[in-house]
């Protein structure tokens, strides 16, 4: 792997907690994601699932993860399967874990093949009487291939229909919501990429570049400095392009006088960023751009306050909507006497703000949680409002990444230039 070896306590902790919500006498498996193919005989680059990532640390294909703490037999308590190698698979794909490798990675004991795995399973099924299976459940998830645990979980009940099923996820949303010191260090350094890329771009952006100019850009100081890529497709916007939330084009060129929102984070260890910065293609803001990025930077810095032990995301959103309407009023979007008397469930800011403003942030860039779950110490949340006048071709959004702890919230992102003044003078030439 590109990134530094992570010590498996982190790991070995996360099983630990796992196993503390499962009911009496449950087995739980988990497996890797598929090698997904593209045409002819060529696929997309590998990514683990995140579940067995974060439970054993093993970043291959063709893995799985069985818990079974109340084995009779302890040696089968906690079992990882990987991909049996082999002189042809060295040949014309690399190295593959061996046995001892896995242990070192995961501090897993026992370490069988992958082709083991249905045979013993079949050996503990019959001590369980419950079955966790595993699931992609996310409020945005669109999902329209059928996946190796949505096999599994097929496959598992037509072989073992009178056991009892239980979902995974919502323990999996339980833990991972909030982050352990190791995870917090490697979301750093995530940001710290990321942070390398903007300030690489700020010399870069001028007048005729193109927005995949500015992408290449960043790809290339991602890889240098031990990422994979971006955690998700980046946003490279001029113009009006910023006024499309998720434009991934990146295909028109930078103009004068146009602004350039770009939404973009480095990966690490399988570790999501997230950033977004907009800027003037030519140094320099206008008045008029100037004044809207002061609103958005003043309800990104009020807003980063609120992510604080015990408020919730419903809380959070309704107060920063109020701060959002106060701005768009003073740049003359919205009329105070409108907004007195606006239908609560249609709030006229929408128009201009349409996006909530934070979202959790771990081994997925949109992390997995419940929404209705009160902040805790160790959450990490983006923030990251935005102004969006389409009739002027004007998009501006500011995102940073935000620590929850119990003395005040860590900006994660607080060396990435944010002020305009800053902005402006490390844009000038050198």
């Amino acid at each position: 792997m590109r990134y530094e070896p992570i010590r498996n306590e982190l790991f070995i902790h996360n099983r630990q907690n796992f196993i503390k919500h499962l009911k009496p006498s449950s087995i739980a498996v988990f497996h890797s994601n598929d090698v997904m193919p593209a045409n002819a005989d060529a696929t997309l680059p590998f990514r683990q699932n995140n579940d067995l990532f974060y439970l054993s640390g093993v970043d291959q294909e063709e893995s799985i993860l069985l818990l079974f703490p109340g084995a009779k037999d302890e040696r089968m308590q906690e079992v990882l399967f990987v991909r049996e190698t082999s002189d042809q698979i060295l040949t014309w794909e690399g190295y593959k874990l061996t046995k001892q490798q896995a242990q070192e990675v995961s501090g897993i004991k026992t370490v069988l093949w992958t082709h083991e795995f249905n045979a013993v399973l079949n050996t503990l099924v019959f001590e369980a009487e419950h079955i966790y299976l595993s699931s992609n459940e996310h409020l945005r998830a669109v999902v329209e291939v059928e996946t190796r645990n949505a096999r599994f979980i097929k496959w598992c009940q037509q072989h073992y229909p009178l056991h009892k099923y239980e979902r995974s996820a919502p323990i999996m949303h339980q833990l991972r919501a909030v982050k352990s010191a190791i995870e917090i260090e490697l979301i750093k350094k995530a940001c710290h990429i990321t942070e390398l890329g903007f300030r690489r771009l700020l010399q870069f952006i001028k007048p005729g570049v193109m927005e995949y100019d500015v992408e290449a850009e960043l790809y290339h100081e991602f890889l240098r400095n031990r990422s994979k890529g971006p955690a998700y497709s980046s946003i490279i916007a001029s113009g009006a392009n910023a006024c499309i939330l998720h434009y991934i084009d990146n295909d028109q060129e930078c103009k004068d006088g146009d602004l350039l929102l770009m939404d973009f984070g480095a990966e690490y260890a399988n570790y999501a960023s997230d950033l977004t910065r907009t800027v003037p293609v030519n140094g320099k803001f206008t008045p008029r751009q100037r004044d809207v990025y002061e609103s958005v930077l003043r309800v990104l810095k009020t807003a980063r306050q609120m992510l604080v032990p015990g408020n919730t995301l419903d809380q959070y959103h309704k107060f920063v909507g109020t701060v959002m309407e106060n701005e768009l009023i003073r740049l003359g979007l919205l009329q105070a006497d409108d907004v007195r008397h606006q239908d609560p469930a249609k709030p006229l800011y929408k128009k201009y703000f349409m996006h909530g403003t934070s979202h959790l942030l771990g081994l997925d860039v949109h992390d997995v949680g419940n929404r209705f779950r009160p902040f805790e110490e160790n959450m990490v949340f983006t923030c990251e409002p935005g102004i969006y006048i389409r009739e002027e071709g004007i998009g501006i959004r500011l995102e940073n990444d935000i620590l929850v702890t119990r003395s005040g919230p860590v900006d994660l992102m607080q060396n990435i230039p944010l002020e305009v003044d800053d902005i402006e003078r490390l844009m000038q030439p050198q």
